[in-house]
C-alpha cells in the first residue's frame, strides 16, 4: 500500500442517526433531523475536524411502514436536501455538501441546474448521490401505480448520467467575458447545444448556467447489486458503500477496481467510502454498553416496519420469535434485501432479533476505544478495504462529538487524517482530478 494514502471520512446526515433509537438516548436532541440550528452546528464541528463532506440522504416518500411503527419514526420529517445544503453552504466554507437526486422521479436539466447552483453557492463543494430510489411507494407521488423495474432503473440512470454531465459542460470556462466596455456577457462560441436523444430522454440545453466550480460537483453513487456496481464502475468518483466485514471491503474493493481497470477508468480516480456506525468509549466494555443501551431503546414496532422495508415485504403477521418466511423476489433495493437474508441464515436469527438489528444498524460498526477505533480504520486502509468511512453516529450531539474530539485526533496523531484542509473544493479534499470539458479545447 501507498504510505502516503490518507484516510477519508464523510458524515451521513440524514438522518442524523440511522439508528431507531437514537433520539430517546439521554441527552440527545429528540428534533435534530428537523432542527436547522442543530444541523448547523453539526456542520460546523464537523468542519472544524476537517471531516471530507457533509453527507444528505434523501426520501421521496414518508417511510412504506405500518402505523405503529411509523409514529415512532424520528424520520418521519426531514429537510429537503438541496435547501438545506443551500443553507449550509452560507454557514460553512471548507466542508463538502453532498446531496441525493433520484435519477428514477426528476428530470436530467433539474438536477444539472441545481448541483451547479449549489456547487457554485458554495465555491465549489458540491456532490451528487446518484439514487434510483427502491421505495415503492415514492412512485405514488409521481403519478405510477407501481416502481419501475429493478435493471430499468439503473440503465435509466446511465443515460441520465450522460445528460447531467453534458450540460453541465454546456459552457467552457472561460465562456463568460463580463466585457463592460464592448456589451459582450460570454462569447458564443465558447456555448455548446447538448441536442441529446435517447431511450429515456430528449433534451436540448444548453444548460442555462455556468460551469460549476468543481467542473463537475463530486459523483457519488451507492449500489452494490450487479447493476449498481455496473453503474459506480462507470461513473462513480465516491461509493457510499456497505460491507459490513473488511473480508467483505477487500473483496467488493478488488472487484470495483478490476470494473473499471477493464473500463480503461484509472481506479485511484475512485474513493470507497462504506458506511461505518461509530460507538466511542473509554473502555472498550464501556463502548459496548453504550451500544447496548441504545439498542434497548429500539421499540419492536419500529425494528418490525424497518425490517420490512429492508425485505419490501411484510412479516409483521409472523411469529416473531420464528425464523423468516420465504421471502419472494421483489423489485426492492437487491443488495440490501440480500445483506438480511444472509444475515438471517448466518446467524440463525429469529424476527424478533433480525427486527432488532433491522432497527438499530446491522451494517459496521466500530464500538470501542479511541485507539481500537483508530486500529480498525487503519487496517481497512492499509489491506485496501476502503479509502475510508462514511461516519453514521449513534446519537446526536454527543455521538459526533465522541467522533470529533477523541477519534478524529488519534487518526491525525498516525498520520493518516488531514489536521486541516489543503484546498476549497470538495475535489480539493478527495483528491480528485477537475474533469475537463468533452465539447472545449480550454485556451
Amino acid at each position: 500500500m501507498d504510505s502516503s494514502r490518507q484516510l477519508h471520512l464523510g458524515a451521513f446526515m440524514r438522518p442524523v442517526s440511522i439508528h431507531t433509537g437514537a433520539w430517546r438516548y439521554p441527552g440527545a436532541y429528540p428534533d435534530a433531523n428537523f432542527n436547522f440550528r442543530h444541523l448547523r452546528d453539526f456542520a460546523l464541528r464537523l468542519e472544524a475536524a476537517k471531516f471530507d463532506a457533509f453527507f444528505m440522504a434523501d426520501h421521496l416518500a414518508v417511510l412504506n411502514m405500518p402505523p405503529d411503527a411509523l409514529k415512532r419514526s424520528h424520520t418521519v420529517t426531514s429537510f429537503e436536501p438541496f435547501t438545506l445544503l443551500s443553507a449550509l453552504a452560507g454557514a460553512t466554507e471548507k466542508i463538502g455538501l453532498v446531496a441525493t437526486a433520484s435519477t428514477t422521479f426528476d428530470e436530467p436539466f433539474h438536477i444539472a441546474r441545481r448541483f451547479a447552483s449549489l456547487d457554485h453557492l458554495s465555491g465549489g463543494r458540491a456532490g451528487w448521490n446518484i439514487v434510483t430510489t427502491a421505495n415503492p411507494d415514492a412512485a405514488l407521488n409521481f403519478g405510477y401505480e407501481s416502481q419501475m423495474d429493478h435493471d430499468a432503473r439503473y440503465e435509466r440512470a446511465r443515460e441520465f448520467y450522460d445528460v447531467v454531465t453534458g450540460l453541465w459542460d454546456s459552457f467552457a470556462d472561460d465562456a463568460f467575458l463580463w466585457d463592460v466596455e464592448q456589451g459582450i456577457v460570454f462569447d458564443p462560441r465558447r456555448m455548446h447545444v447538448l441536442n441529446h436523444k435517447g431511450e429515456s430522454f430528449s433534451v436540448r440545453g444548453p444548460l442555462n448556467i455556468a460551469r460549476p466550480v468543481q467542473g463537475w460537483p463530486v459523483i457519488v453513487q451507492a449500489g452494490a447489486s450487479e447493476a449498481g456496481r455496473r453503474l459506480a464502475a462507470q461513473t462513480a468518483e465516491v461509493i457510499f458503500g456497505a460491507e459490513a466485514s473488511l473480508t467483505g471491503g477487500k473483496a467488493f474493493y478488488a472487484d470495483i477496481h478490476q470494473r473499471m481497470a477493464a473500463l480503461g477508468r484509472d481506479p485511484r480516480s475512485l474513493k470507497i467510502l462504506p458506511a461505518a456506525f461509530v460507538v466511542v468509549g473509554d473502555t472498550v466494555a464501556d463502548a459496548q454498553a453504550k451500544r447496548a443501551h441504545l439498542d434497548s431503546l429500539v421499540h419492536y414496532d419500529s425494528g418490525i416496519g424497518s425490517l420490512n422495508g429492508m425485505l419490501d415485504y411484510d412479516v409483521s403477521g409472523y411469529d416473531p420469535d420464528g425464523p423468516l418466511p420465504d421471502i419472494p423476489a421483489t423489485n426492492t433495493s437487491k443488495s440490501q434485501q440480500q445483506r438480511i437474508l444472509d444475515l438471517a441464515r448466518a446467524e440463525h436469527l429469529t424476527i424478533r432479533q433480525l427486527a432488532q438489528k433491522a432497527g438499530s444498524y446491522a451494517g459496521l460498526a466500530f464500538v470501542g476505544t479511541p485507539q481500537t477505533i483508530a486500529d480498525e480504520m487503519e487496517q481497512w486502509l492499509t489491506e485496501e478495504g476502503s479509502d475510508g468511512f462514511n461516519v453514521m453516529f449513534p446519537y446526536l450531539p454527543g455521538g459526533l462529538e465522541d467522533m470529533v474530539e477523541q477519534v478524529v485526533p488519534e487518526l491525525q496523531r498516525r498520520g493518516i487524517f488531514r489536521r486541516d484542509y489543503t484546498g476549497t473544493t470538495l475535489r480539493d479534499h478527495l483528491g480528485l482530478a477537475r474533469p475537463e470539458n468533452a465539447f472545449f479545447q480550454q485556451k
